[in-house]
């Protein structure tokens, strides 16, 4: 097995771990809530600070600058170990505040990590198989969710004690996974960068000086975050809150509920593999793109208008399921160590995951609430506008990089830029 495929299997274990502990809380959800009394605030702190929001935010800022700073394995070295001290603390909470720690933790560590994964995968790609490397480790988050929610089916009957062995099977997966990462080479684009600067012997500026100071780069993260973050704010939510919704408002029991998210999320990987990662490097990108928000959006209409009828959770889990395989995410992992230099590729994705699990914090806190006073129409028609957004933005300023080296996709953005 060449490097490239190693490290990509590897680091891919990074996004199972994040979707992972996503669902494993959520879930649960009810069970914790029913276990501390939670009110809805406290079950939107929960999902702020996890890893679907403030957590991986605040996280992403900080790996994605020390992977730059100190390379992509230094994050590997140690990143995981933080991830563990969480789950530990998920599994034996005896307390609300427990439990939200374990969640924070686990956030921080998730988020401080998935700059440096999709960097390292993309970096150490060719240039014709990097959408498939980068679809590669989205298969692995899709994953994630599709096993913990099947495993969430099989130890339903045991309550929240399921739950907690749910967290169990990420520690472990995290143990093994962080064997597997200490042990990988350095990226080659990285090394390459820093014998470039200690060359030159000059000191160089802040990297978020020199990220926001180029109109390219602030054009190029309004794009990103435009596309990523109006489909995250459905995603995330959903992610952590949908088998609380499909309880609460569809009157499905836990185990229903999670049997609806395992199938969806069986199909989301589905399509990752089949879609994203075989027809990523082969396809236009506006297309595939807009197929699957089109999917997306289509997806909601049904799930707010048509109701929670069987026939409407099984079409919507169908159209969602398919359209996360070939939608947002995956081609914002993709452009977002496409369209950067080596120099800052890290931290500018950690600014912009910031920026788009910080605003999923924020909507965690108020769904919920929505939720609870409001019919459910509006909350899903908020849902459409915004998969809306994210596919006008993405389908109208599609980048043109596939098939192509990161060097040359650097050199024709930014001219003779020293990257």
């Amino acid at each position: 097995m060449n490097q490239s495929k190693k490290g990509t299997i590897a680091v891919s274990l990074t996004n199972y771990l994040d979707s992972g502990c996503i669902v494993a809380g959520a879930s649960g959800l009810t069970l914790w809530a029913a276990k501390f009394d939670l009110s809805s605030f406290a079950v939107g702190l929960l999902g702020a600070v996890s890893a679907n929001a403030f957590g991986s935010a605040f996280g992403a800022l900080i790996g994605g600058h020390l992977s730059d700073k100190y390379g992509r394995k230094f994050i590997y070295t140690y990143n995981l170990l933080v991830y563990i001290l969480g789950v530990v603390l998920i599994m034996f909470s005896m307390n609300f505040p427990m439990l939200l720690i374990g969640f924070l933790i686990t956030g921080l560590s998730v988020g401080a990590g998935v700059p440096a994964s999709w960097t390292y995968i993309s970096e150490m790609a060719d240039p014709k198989t990097r959408a498939r490397n980068i679809g590669i480790s989205q298969f692995a988050w899709s994953l994630g969710p599709a096993i913990i929610f099947t495993l969430g089916i099989i130890v339903s009957p045991l309550g929240l004690l399921g739950n907690r062995l749910l967290f169990l099977s990420l520690l472990i997966v995290a143990v093994v996974a962080w064997s597997l990462q200490r042990r990988l080479d350095e990226s080659k684009d990285w090394e390459a960068e820093q014998a470039k600067l200690n060359q030159s012997g000059t000191k160089p500026e802040h990297p978020f000086k020199s990220v926001f100071s180029n109109i390219v780069n602030v054009k190029s993260i309004l794009f990103l975050v435009g596309v990523y973050m109006f489909w995250n704010l459905v995603a995330g939510a959903m992610g952590f809150f949908m088998p609380f919704v499909y309880e609460t408002v569809g009157g499905l029991t836990n185990t229903e509920a999670n049997l609806l998210q395992a199938v969806l999320w069986i199909l989301t990987s589905v399509a990752t593999y089949f879609g994203f990662a075989r027809f990523g490097d082969r396809v236009s990108h506006r297309w595939l793109f807009f197929v699957g928000a089109a999917m997306a959006a289509a997806s909601w209409v049904v799930l707010t208008y048509v109701g929670m009828s069987w026939a409407g959770l099984w079409s919507f889990v169908i159209l969602w399921g398919i359209s996360a395989g070939i939608g947002a995410q995956a081609f914002y992992a993709l452009w977002s160590t496409e369209l950067f230099p080596t120099k800052y590729r890290g931290g500018v994705q950690g600014i912009m995951f910031f920026l788009v699990r910080g605003s999923a914090g924020i909507w965690s806190i108020v769904f919920p609430i929505i939720l609870a006073n409001l019919v459910f129409t509006v909350a899903g028609t908020i849902m459409i506008v915004l998969l809306i957004i994210s596919l006008l933005i993405g389908v109208t300023w599609t980048p043109s990089t596939r098939g192509r080296t990161l060097d040359d996709i650097t050199k024709e953005r930014y001219g003779n830029l020293d990257a």
